[in-house]
């Protein structure tokens, strides 16, 4: 018996959930198609209904979701579209998550405690996702959680541009917050052309989230311009408090760099008042108008990710968008 042959094609569908639209459209412009037609809504009770309005048998499906606050509602939302898609026969799903939820929560501090960041890759793989796509995690080891293929992407490289323009002829130091956070600050040095490194030692205590205090700085920055490198920032307190740290040792200024503008109150007050040139945050979570203030600026990730996207709708290489490091 001979086997049948067929034409074999492959079809990329972009699917969004409702907490960050803007960046979706964005990088649905970049990748030159639309976003697929949906019905969702909020039953009374507060459950999540959603249905697609086209076919998407066989296709190459993406479904972008940035988890901001209400995070919980819109984890859900996007476990249900992956649901939908996989009983309506898609191909292949890839859950495109910017801003990975519960990624703090990465490993246990003291007994009877969760591993939520695991319970969420579980959650996904049971829903029925084939591949995760996200940026800039809290720890890189989260990749290992999930049973599948992880797109890891940097937004570093979009944030040390930005700085370079701006500052690049100013006699910088990178510093990171902690010193769980080195490693980070040494591949900063690195791209901005091998500038000097310092670390905020600080103590954290557990049973006090979003607390921290900061100790002392360890290295020279005085007379630098100090870049303060993060993944992300919630509350404020630690970037805050790090900022000052370092213009008491005798800084010449501070320009805070992070990936993910969480800015959970009051974060939007602290650092809009507090010593620092300039804070730099991607779109990776939506920032409305209400939490920007003068000294903000936010550099989109829609063409990083659009290019990640048809990377892996291509079967290509996504590590070649960051020169093999990623």
């Amino acid at each position: 018996m001979s086997p049948k042959s067929g034409t074999p094609k492959k079809n990329l569908m972009l699917f969004s959930g409702r907490a960050h639209p803007e960046l979706a459209q964005e990088v649905a412009q970049h990748l030159d198609v639309t976003i697929t037609p949906q019905t969702a809504h909020t039953f009374a009770n507060g459950e999540l209904f959603v249905r697609f309005e086209e076919s998407v048998r066989g296709t190459d499906a993406f479904v972008i979701q940035s988890h901001t606050a209400p995070i919980n509602e819109w984890v859900m939302e996007q476990l249900i579209m992956v649901d939908a898609l996989k009983r309506a026969s898609a191909k292949r799903i890839t859950v495109v998550m910017p801003f990975y939820p519960y990624a703090r929560q990465d490993k246990k501090h003291k007994g009877r405690e969760p591993i939520s960041a695991r319970l969420i890759a579980d959650l996904f793989k049971t829903a029925g996702a084939d591949r995760i796509m996200t940026v800039d995690l809290h720890t890189a080891q989260i990749q290992g959680f999930f049973d599948g293929p992880v797109d890891h992407l940097f937004a570093q490289s979009l944030l040390a541009s930005h700085i370079k323009k701006t500052y690049g002829d100013a006699d910088i130091a990178v510093v990171s917050p902690d010193s769980g956070r080195v490693r980070l600050a040494e591949k900063w040095a690195q791209q901005l052309g091998d500038r000097p490194i310092a670390f905020i030692h600080k103590t954290r205590d557990p049973d006090k989230p979003n607390q921290a205090v900061a100790n002392r700085v360890v290295g020279n920055v005085q007379g630098k311009l100090c870049v303060l490198v993060d993944d992300m920032i919630d509350t404020g307190g630690t970037i805050v408090k790090a900022t000052d740290a370092l213009l008491e040792e005798g800084a010449a200024d501070v320009v805070i760099a992070t990936t993910h503008g969480i800015l959970s109150d009051p974060a939007t007050e602290r650092l809009s008042n507090c010593k620092a040139r300039e804070v730099i945050v991607t779109n990776s979570v939506p920032i409305p108008e209400e939490k920007r203030f003068p000294g903000l600026t936010v550099l989109s990730i829609a063409p990083m990710l659009a290019e990640a996207i048809q990377q892996v709708f291509e079967d290509g290489s996504v590590t070649s968008l960051f020169d093999g490091h990623a």
